[in-house]
């Protein structure tokens, strides 16, 4: 009798041991970590000032920092996501020269589509959605001598759209990467000083897209 007790066990456990791990089912919240990188993709109006002449197109650097995602299954296939993160810093540079720098967050909300079922270890995803940034902090760090006040960026909504991976480790953590493109317009508006002692002032507006892919990379835990 305990021999065919313990040969039970043996049979059971060798049995969970080899069944899959069940991974985003309906109702599981998963939560990532990771680093998220925002590479703009920019285009703008030239900036084309009195005295100065045609300067050109804004240029917009990379930024890195902590991104978070929170996610829910709606069903085993159908979930929705919120991106996050700590704010992005970007150097403005006009005419190869750094003038500026802006912060924002954008949070980005997708509806996705899982492929595979809930006992695939592998599970890639594409998802569409909305993003809205909002940016804060904008300053010249560079006035070109006094030509150069008054820095504002309008917030922006766009449409979003992703595509990504999970790979589930075990039963609640797994590793994922994705890749975001987020449609980002906004209003750059400053004033502009020239003449003589910088006496008059020119209103300017530029209209910019910022249109940045955002790439992640992470480690996840499914509730």
């Amino acid at each position: 009798m305990k021999k065919n007790i313990l040969s039970g066990l043996i049979v059971a456990a060798l049995f969970s041991a080899a069944a899959p791990a069940m991974a985003h089912q309906a109702g599981d919240i998963i939560v990532r970590a990771g680093a998220v990188v925002v590479a703009p993709n920019e285009s703008s109006d030239n900036v084309v000032t009195p005295d100065l002449g045609n300067l050109g197109e804004f240029d917009i650097n990379n930024n890195t920092q902590l991104g978070l995602n929170f996610g829910y299954m709606l069903t085993d296939n159908f979930g929705i996501e919120l991106l996050a993160a700590t704010p992005f810093s970007h150097d403005v540079k006009l005419a190869g020269t750094k003038i500026a720098e802006t912060k924002h967050l954008p949070p980005t909300l997708v509806a996705q589509y899982y492929f595979g079922t809930a006992e695939s270890q592998l599970r890639p995803y594409v998802g569409v959605g909305v993003n809205y940034t909002n940016f804060f902090d904008s300053k010249f760090t560079n006035d070109l001598g006094g030509k150069l006040s008054d820095l504002s960026l309008e917030n922006s909504w766009g449409l979003a759209a992703q595509v990504g991976i999970d790979y589930q480790i075990n039963k609640n953590f797994l590793v994922n990467a994705s890749v975001w493109y987020a449609k980002i317009n906004t209003d750059v508006s400053f004033n502009y000083h020239y003449g003589v002692g910088n006496s008059s002032v020119a209103p300017v507006t530029i209209d910019t897209d910022i249109d940045p892919w955002v790439y992640m990379v992470s480690v996840g835990y499914v509730f």
